[in-house]
């Protein structure tokens, strides 16, 4: 009996969490993926690697969500057989609350080992797979791009401008801006051209123009009758260098070791770890390593719903008490990564945080129900 009513209130519990995590998986997934139509619209990228790199942030999007979903998960369906006088059913039963308790703290160490597995596996390696492919890909969308009596820069120091567009893709009154550098640029006119695919590249087919080479200490002016630029020599201004969030945790922990134990700079294919970048780093560990073990924290938090009936005075403050406890914590956890400097012991104390506090809140919770001491 008491098994059944135990797979009762979890499968409950998983049930509501799962839709949830869902639901509002769904809809933050929707509203990035809307912002990331850039790719398409501004970069030229195609829409498959739209769509690649919009499901591939979806990893993290549950790594987000899945510490506030559960707490409000158990918070939801505690309340709600408080509510309807089901709970007493597990106390009329023989299960005492402390066996409760640790049966919410076999619970949710499981979330705390997937939320792991999600911050310093999963989610790293999509999101690096993800910008791979915005490194690897082409500019496929260029052409379309090109917009009559509009400056065009959607590859990096590129800029061109078109005075007319003509329905076979003739291109008329062309003016286009190459920048090298600070100090040397390059300007062509010319008076028609065309886009062409060639080899799975695009080329600027130019006719009857000028070019101006425009250097620190010279300028000289080039006539042509035929030109034509290899586009695909130019980058496009989406972001390829690797953020932190899509470095291995691997090369995070390689990277903290080097730079405290052994005061050395550490450098990885195109991961510099440094003075300037060690903030970030701390940051970055804080949430793979750190933040997991809030769940457990805020699982305790919303479990203490079984320590007060409904039918006990100011039951309702103390529910509402609970919530906002959990969600403060919630966005502490969040907080907290700001803050962390191994340079600093008190701020590294931050780490202590969810392990001091879940300890704390745990044996309070299981002294006062073990003892049947209600708040």
């Amino acid at each position: 009996m008491k098994k059944l009513i135990y797979k009762n209130i979890i499968s409950e519990i998983l049930l509501f969490l799962f839709l949830s995590l869902f639901a509002l998986t769904i809809i933050i997934w929707i509203i990035q993926a809307v912002n990331y139509l850039d790719l398409v619209s501004e970069d030229g990228h195609s829409f498959s690697i739209y769509f690649k790199f919009s499901l591939l942030s979806i990893p993290k999007i549950l790594s987000r969500i899945l510490i506030f979903v559960l707490f409000i998960s158990i918070f939801y369906v505690i309340s709600k057989y408080e509510d309807n006088n089901e709970i007493l059913i597990f106390w009329t039963n023989g299960i005492n609350k402390a066996q409760f308790i640790n049966s919410v703290l076999i619970f949710s160490t499981i979330f705390v080992v997937l939320q792991l597995c999600l911050n310093s596996l999963i989610v790293p390696k999509s999101l690096d797979l993800g910008r791979k492919y915005i490194r690897t890909s082409g500019i496929e969308l260029f052409p379309s791009l090109l917009k009559e009596k509009k400056f065009i820069d959607t590859v990096s120091d590129l800029t061109i401008f078109i005075d007319k567009k003509t329905n076979d893709g003739k291109l008329q009154k062309i003016f286009l801006k190459d920048k090298y550098d600070d100090d040397n640029s390059k300007i062509i006119i010319a008076r028609e051209g065309q886009i062409l695919k060639k080899n799975d590249n695009y080329y600027l087919n130019l006719e009857n123009g000028r070019m101006l080479n425009l250097e620190k200490k010279n300028t000289n002016i080039i006539e042509f009758s035929e030109s034509e630029l290899n586009l695909s020599l130019y980058a496009t201004k989406t972001t390829t260098f690797p953020k932190i969030q899509e470095i291995s945790s691997e090369e995070i922990l390689e990277c903290l070791l080097s730079y405290y134990k052994k005061n050395k700079n550490y450098t990885k294919r195109n991961f510099v770890c440094n003075e300037s970048s060690i903030q970030s780093v701390n940051k970055e560990f804080f949430r793979r390593f750190i933040n997991p073990i809030y769940i457990l924290l805020v699982a305790f938090i919303a479990t203490s719903l079984v320590l007060k009936s409904k039918d006990e005075k100011n039951y309702s403050k103390f529910k509402y008490f609970i919530f906002i406890l959990g969600i403060t914590t919630i966005i502490l956890s969040e907080v907290s990564a700001e803050y962390l400097n191994f340079d600093n012991i008190i701020s590294s104390l931050l780490i202590t945080i969810p392990f001091f506090f879940g300890l704390l809140v745990y044996f309070t919770l299981f002294k006062k129900a073990y003892n049947k001491i209600k708040i």
